[in-house]
């Protein structure tokens, strides 16, 4: 007997099969998961059993597929046995000719779903938080345990193919109200008694598919509105994709052949296409990093050890701006208490107020309620005297990127400090050990570089200066767990990690368009890059004012150390857009011209920098935006700003949108290779400056055959 489910047969005759995956958190399908069904299926075949439920002795229902077997597929023929050995099981699930119901207790995604979906009704605890979904799109794979079969004859070929090619979570409200689940409980007892129920009121339970007159709903792939629908599909999928990302593809390939097959050819055309996933590079990046490193990261792989858990229940806030306003909002959602400071009330109401307008927004949309929305408010003080400030755990300050204002509220704050607390910097690019010696402790003070806007950004660059203690370190990456964003940690650099290989990104294209690129092939190279914004979108977003300053503090920076910054080509561009007065989107006008209609590049910009005769090829734009990053972040690794690849990798996506589909800064040089990228890199270089010559690093993993790995 498998360990797996655990079967119990009541006096009703109805079989409880219950799923509890042993040594795991949450239960995974896998060969251990599966055998356990079948071994349910076999007790079901028993004449005195009527039916059977299934559900979770754990919190959640079932979290997917197994990826660490996943990860360990070397051949095609793997996953698509795997796959069609759990169709094997699911189909002797539903074809026993006695009804299956999934009692659905927790969160049902993946293959968890998968398995649900095989059953005849699907009941799930009506519970907001608990999702159900298919998001393996997410990780470059399909549903390849049938959900790409069973979801179109039961929501529908449109529906199915937004719950397979989106990956979002779907509630379970919205679920029944989509034909996913048949009902809703309120606990555990009524889920169980409406489960027993509707296994009694049908004791021949068939699933539709498998009815003689069954048709899709709404039409198969033949159906002319459906056909209508596959005519535009793909054009909308590649506007959105570039192409990156083949699970896309593959989905709506499945989708569309299983609406012209039967039931099992189109079971075993999903595994073809499910195998063409797993194989493929895009899914081996992303289930690496977005699982892989970034659930290391999340146990705490980057926080010291041996320094005890803590949160902090008061947190003060410098400087009420929109960087302040949305810290100060997602501390005060996480149950903190907030002091938010500025120079006068007027400054500090109008922080507040940001957390306000998202609040009423919530409201407005239903997703909160008034009396919630004045509970979190009244959680955040709007003040201007330091003195309010006694009591807080953590202090973070958020004010002008100048070194001077930082030191002269580092000190105020710190006279009203306990002596044990945390000061933290939100500095974007100075380095922390110069804004620590304002402090009278500067042990207890750290970086904390958030990304604006913070209620959206999931990152936060926890940055280390010389004299910043273990225990600091661990209070602050607490704090940003407390928070629920997820915390790299990196050493003191100017530009640290994030701001200084972010800013070759945009540099790069700025380069370009002063070579004579036109504007228009350079922005459309930073999507196909897959980029989320392009480089000069991107760099009026930031502000070409604030870059320049940033300019300028750097040069006197490095002229005290007696250094001179070399100057990128992309630079006299935003000092000349500067002095005409385009100086970012907050001005109405930059790279691009902005109105009530939206944006437009600027149509001076091709008179200002003309547009050569002969224009570079698409795939050398590309490869110059997304080496200039990759390069940068392997000087980082290699300088110790980076303290760990899956920091950089996650840091690379979370942080400024490196393209996911290559895993991230430094999985785009695994993927690629050292040696190739190397080949590459020094060929750029002859073109077009020595900021493209490899990384050291990455010239002895060339000669080596090495690789980035936290590991070595």
């Amino acid at each position: 007997m498998s360990s797996a489910v655990s079967l119990e047969v009541g006096g009703d005759g109805v079989l409880v099969a219950t799923m509890n995956l042993p040594g795991r958190p949450m239960n995974v399908v896998g060969d251990t998961l599966m055998e356990g069904i079948a071994q349910a299926c076999a007790k079901l075949a028993d004449p005195a059993v009527k039916g059977m439920i299934l559900t979770s002795g754990k919190a959640d229902f079932c979290a997917g597929g197994d990826l660490d077997r996943m990860s360990q597929w070397s051949k095609p023929e793997e996953p698509f046995e795997g796959s069609m050995a759990m169709k094997k099981v699911l189909r002797q699930l539903e074809l026993q000719g006695k009804p299956v119901v999934a009692a659905i207790n927790g969160h049902a995604l993946g293959g968890g779903l998968e398995i649900a979906l095989a059953c005849h009704a699907r009941i799930a605890i009506d519970d907001a938080r608990l999702k159900l979904g298919q998001p393996e799109v997410k990780l470059g794979l399909l549903p390849g345990g049938g959900g790409t079969v069973r979801l179109p004859r039961l929501v529908g070929i449109q529906a199915a193919l937004q719950i397979c090619g989106e990956g979002n979570d779907i509630a379970p409200a919205k679920a029944r109200e989509m034909g996913l689940v048949a009902d809703l409980a309120k606990d555990r007892d009524e889920l169980m008694a409406k489960a027993r129920a509707w296994i009694a009121a049908n004791p021949k339970a068939k699933q539709p598919w498998d009815q003689p007159k069954f048709r899709f709903p709404g039409g198969d792939s033949r159906t002319p509105a459906v056909a209508q629908m596959w005519a535009i599909a793909p054009s909308v999928a590649s506007q959105k994709t570039w192409g990156n990302y083949p699970a896309v593809r593959h989905i709506m390939s499945s989708i569309f052949e299983g609406g012209l097959l039967d039931f099992e050819a189109a079971s075993v055309v999903e595994s073809r296409y499910f195998a063409a996933c797993v194989m493929s590079q895009e899914s081996k990046n992303m289930i690496n990093t977005l699982w892989f490193q970034l659930n290391a990261i999340k146990k705490g792989a980057s926080r010291p050890a041996g320094v005890p858990a803590s949160k902090v229940g008061r947190l003060g806030i410098l400087g009420a701006g929109m960087m302040g306003g949305g810290i100060a909002y997602v501390s005060a959602k996480a149950g903190i208490d907030v002091v938010l400071l500025d120079t006068t009330q007027e400054a500090a109401d109008k922080g507040k107020a940001y957390s306000q307008g998202l609040l009423d927004k919530a409201v407005k949309k239903g997703r909160s309620t008034a009396e919630k929305r004045d509970a979190l408010l009244a959680k955040i003080q709007a003040t201007t005297r330091y003195e309010d400030l006694a009591g807080c755990d953590l202090v973070i300050e958020a004010v002008f990127e100048d070194r001077a204002v930082k030191a002269d509220v580092t000190k105020k704050a710190e006279s009203v400090l306990a002596a044990d607390k945390v000061f933290a910097s939100n500095t974007s690019t100075l380095p922390i050990t110069g804004l620590a010696k304002a402090s009278a402790r500067p042990q207890n003070f750290i970086g904390l570089h958030f990304f604006s806007p913070v209620d959206k950004m999931p990152l936060v660059e926890i940055i280390v200066g010389q004299a910043t203690s273990e225990q600091t370190l661990a209070r602050a990456f607490d704090y940003v767990a407390q928070i629920g964003k997820t915390p790299i940690v990196v050493n003191d650099s100017r530009g640290f990690y994030t701001s200084r290989v972010f800013a070759t990104y945009v540099m790069e294209g700025i380069a370009m368009l002063k070579e004579g690129v036109h504007p228009r092939s350079i922005e459309v190279a930073g999507l196909q890059a897959g980029m989320p914004m392009p480089p000069l979108a991107l760099q009026d977003e930031v502000s070409l004012s604030l870059s320049m300053h940033v300019q300028e503090q750097t040069k006197k920076d490095l002229a005290a150390e007696g250094r001179t910054l070399p100057e990128h080509p992309g630079t006299g561009v935003i000092r000349q857009l500067v002095e005409v007065g385009r100086i970012g989107k907050k001005a109405g006008k930059g790279f691009y011209d902005y109105g009530d209609d939206g944006k437009a590049l600027w149509p001076e910009l091709t008179r200002l920098y003309p547009t050569a005769a002969q224009q570079p090829a698409q795939r050398e734009m590309i490869d110059r935006l997304m080496f200039a990053q990759a390069n940068e972040a392997a000087r980082c690794y290699e300088e110790g700003v980076l303290r760990s690849v899956a920091d950089a990798n996650i840091g690379s996506i979370f942080g400024w949108g490196f393209a996911p589909f290559h895993g991230g800064a430094l999985q785009f040089i695994n993927a690629m290779g050292a040696r190739a990228f190397v080949e590459r890199s020094r060929g750029l270089a002859a073109k077009f400056g020595p900021r493209f010559e490899p990384a050291a690093v990455v010239v002895k993993m060339a000669e080596s055959g090495g690789r980035f790995s936290d590991a070595a």
